[in-house]
């Protein structure tokens, strides 16, 4: 089957990539001409791994290629999907639907028969019944179905969720539209992978909905972190013994300096939007938002005391700064509010992160960074761990004690445990919840 994949950011490129290693000729068209002559040399732009080389397999095969020619690419296409950004609007928190809208017209014009036009950016409900108003207004004569399939990858994980999904979500109204989608995702399918067809508004509500219930699990975890440390609790242990009930489970109950990235802070905002246009106000995401805001805050105060009440002319280590390991990604880090209350405050701030820089340098004017750990908390006043990159976890603690002025650390991410660094010589430890 012919694909056609409108954008090439995260979504659209690991969507691509995945979608032609089933066999599939896909066409990923972009409108930046640099981002497209950078994939034509096989280079990805952005830092997913495994992506890379799944990739460079199916361009050899040529089953995957990069184009700018939006009209080439949807020709004969037998599906269509719109991979482009959905930022916050500014001032309302509402999903920026201009880049889908814009990308709905300029399929409306290319169309040479039928295709199912299938939205894989996230987008309020209602959204895929607007995409076919405007390809019907565009072109009266066009022959097409739309589709919803919201995506479902986590950053640094993204290969192995798509090829091993929990679920895919498909919201249709036609049993031609199904049949093409059920044809597109058929080699999960016979590995028994579930897929969920719905309508179309009940699929884009999913994807809101998972989204908001995962950063409400994260920003729970957070205040009973806060609570635990006024009680004398560990809330290691209580996360672990609530996760053991099956109705809870595990995952997402890790306490820490609040959730970022490009989902969740931009998901629960627009679906608390998306409630209070329909007089039904999200009030329990409401809160997560508000809290998780808090959260940040609380670990620039946790620092501030840890270096006496003052960043002025202190060195300050951070250890990761994006949002989660194994992703370059800064989009609603943590780092960005926590780094520049340091650095207001009079801090020297020496940042390590193995992908970091690229996005992070015009993001943290004013830091120092570093490749070497060890270098990064010589002579420093605190050592601050933001991200829980695996390069961080097995660092020598008596080696980074004696090269620093004062060895004192603040583990926003529990990857160490407070008896350990005291023993190696850190003279104050603090973590979150613990």
């Amino acid at each position: 089957m012919k694909i056609a994949m409108i954008g090439t950011g995260y979504v659209g490129l690991v969507t691509g990539v995945c979608l032609s290693d089933f066999g599939h000729e896909v066409v990923c068209v972009d409108k930046n001409c640099a981002k497209i002559e950078t994939l034509r040399k096989g280079e990805v732009p952005i830092y997913e791994p495994g992506l890379d080389s799944v990739m460079q397999r199916n361009m050899d095969s040529g089953r995957l290629t990069f184009t700018t020619d939006i009209a080439a690419a949807v020709a004969g296409a037998q599906a269509v999907f719109i991979a482009v950004g959905t930022p916050s609007r500014r001032g309302d928190g509402h999903a920026d639907l201009s880049y889908v809208m814009a990308a709905a017209e300029d399929v409306a014009r290319t169309l040479t028969g039928y295709a199912v036009i299938v939205t894989k950016s996230t987008v309020p409900v209602g959204t895929n019944r607007k995409v076919a108003e405007v390809i019907r207004n565009a072109r009266p004569d066009a022959e097409f179905d739309v589709a919803s399939n919201p995506e479902f990858l986590r950053e640094g994980a993204a290969i192995e969720d798509f090829m091993r999904p929990d679920r895919i979500v498909v919201g249709v109204e036609t049993d031609r539209a199904r049949a093409v989608m059920g044809d597109i995702y058929r080699p999960l399918f016979l590995r028994d992978f579930p897929i969920v067809y719905t309508g179309l508004e009940t699929a884009e509500m999913i994807k809101y909905a998972a989204n908001a219930f995962l950063a409400t699990k994260i920003t729970f975890i957070n205040e009973i972190a806060a609570l635990c440390e006024r009680v004398g609790a560990d809330v290691k242990s209580v996360a672990k013994g609530m996760g053991l009930d099956g109705r809870i489970g595990n995952k997402f109950l890790h306490a820490g300096p609040g959730y970022g990235g490009s989902c969740f802070p931009k998901d629960t905002s627009a679906l608390a939007r998306i409630g209070q246009e329909h007089g039904v106000p999200q009030r329990i995401t409401e809160t997560v938002i508000e809290i998780n805001e808090a959260v940040k805050r609380r670990m620039v105060d946790k620092v501030l005391d840890l270096c006496d009440g003052s960043f002025n002319g202190k060195k300050i280590a951070i250890l990761g700064v994006t949002f989660k390991p194994n992703t370059d990604d800064m989009r609603s880090a943590p780092s960005l509010t926590i780094v520049p209350a340091m650095i207001g405050g009079g801090a020297r701030v020496h940042v390590v992160d193995p992908q970091g820089q690229r996005e992070g340098a015009a993001l943290l004017p004013g830091v120092a960074w570093e490749t070497d750990p060890y270098q990064a908390v010589a002579d420093a006043h605190a050592v601050v761990v933001l991200t829980e990159w695996n390069e961080f976890r097995a660092l020598d603690l008596g080696r980074m004690a004696r090269s620093m002025a004062e060895p004192r650390m603040a583990d926003l991410r529990n990857i160490y445990d407070r008896g350990e660094a005291m023993a190696a010589g850190f003279q104050q430890y603090e973590a979150v919840g613990r």
